[in-house]
C-alpha cells in the first residue's frame, strides 16, 4: 500500500510496510505539475505490466516494482486491484504509478483538476 500526501508543489508517495521490501522502494515525490491525469482504475492495476526489474510479481497475490514496456516505465505496488490509482505522469522519472492506496476516491478528488 501506498501513502499519498501533497505538499505544496509536490506529491509525497510513501511506500509502507513490507511492501518496501516487496517494490524495492521506499518512498519519491513527483512535482505536482507533472501528474497529467489521475484515475481510479482497477483493470490497469490487473493488466499485463511487461517486464519487471525490480520488483515482485505473485500472480493474484501481489504487484509490485518497477516494469518496463513498450520503452515505458511504470511504478506498480497493488495487492488489491479496486484499491487502485493510476497517475500517468509527463517528464517525471515514471510514465504511470499504479498504487493502491486506502482511499482511491479520496485520492484522485484531492488531486484532480
Amino acid at each position: 500500500m501506498v501513502h499519498v500526501t501533497v505538499q505544496g508543489d509536490k506529491v509525497l508517495f510513501e511506500v509502507k510496510g513490507l511492501h518496501k521490501l516487496w517494490a524495492l522502494k521506499s518512498r519519491f515525490e513527483v512535482p505536482r505539475s507533472e501528474i497529467l491525469d489521475v484515475r481510479k482504475d482497477p483493470a490497469a492495476a490487473r493488466a499485463p505490466k511487461g517486464w519487471r526489474v525490480p520488483g515482485t510479481y505473485i500472480p493474484g497475490l501481489i504487484t509490485a516494482g518497477t516494469y518496463y514496456r513498450k520503452g515505458k516505465r511504470t511504478f506498480c505496488d497493488v495487492c488489491s486491484p479496486d484499491d487502485a490509482v493510476v497517475f500517468t505522469l509527463g517528464n517525471a522519472r515514471y510514465n504511470r504509478l499504479i498504487v493502491e492506496v486506502e482511499d482511491p476516491d479520496g485520492v484522485v478528488q484531492s488531486l484532480a483538476g
